[in-house]
């Protein structure tokens, strides 16, 4: 299967620009390590979409390691758009309205 480019909508881009700041906030250093993490994640999704599952609708969810928050995307035919990347413990229905 052909690797799949993938498009970040603005308000996931929102998102991780806020938790990156929180977390700079916490310790100094610590945004670029969450923002590491999810470039990880973004390299996992990319490589194999469909190992994830589909969480609502055709929305499909990745973990992101060492923090709690979690990617939210969908696959079409000709690329992969990540709709969310928020705090697992969030009211789903902020990310769910999104796809």
């Amino acid at each position: 299967m052909k690797r799949l480019p993938l498009a970040v909508e603005p308000e996931a881009e929102a998102d991780m620009l806020d938790a990156f700041e929180w977390y700079e906030s916490q310790k100094l250093g610590l945004g670029h390590e969450f923002m590491d993490c999810v470039d990880d994640v973004f390299d996992r999704i990319a490589q194999n979409p469909r190992q994830f599952a589909i969480s609502y609708r055709e929305m499909r969810q990745a973990l992101i390691r060492r923090f709690p928050y979690i990617v939210c995307f969908i696959i079409d035919p000709h690329r992969i758009t990540v709709i969310a990347v928020v705090h697992s413990g969030r009211d789903p229905r902020v990310w769910q309205a999104r796809a």
